[in-house]
């Protein structure tokens, strides 16, 4: 289940210059932090810098997901949670090597 899996979250406040921070949540499962996926042009990198911020179990990184303005998930288990809690639409979910990635921008 996935709610035992654990992940970790970053979360980055960006100001676009408005006086309005904006959240932006990185998110990944635990397991692909400092990975590097590749597929014909398309690579997919798990940085550290971006990604690695603190374990958090499935279930709480949804809380962070909810309040991001702009996210970036990647693995089975937190992709796989986004998609059950209609936060990432399915059809929106992409693959490199067999992992799945999702982007949120929320208008």
């Amino acid at each position: 289940m996935t709610e035992d899996k654990l992940v970790y979250v970053k979360v980055h406040e960006v100001d676009e210059g408005l006086g309005i921070p904006r959240r932006v949540v990185a998110i990944c499962d635990k397991e692909l932090l400092g990975k590097t996926f590749k597929t014909g042009k398309v690579k997919l990198v798990v940085n550290e810098d971006f990604f690695g911020g603190f374990e958090s179990t499935v279930d709480e990184a949804v809380i962070y997901l909810r309040q991001a303005y702009t996210a970036m998930i990647v693995g089975k288990n937190i992709v796989g949670k986004a998609v059950s809690e209609g936060i990432i639409h399915p059809e929106s979910v992409m693959k490199v090597r067999g992992v799945p990635y999702a982007q949120l921008v929320r208008m």
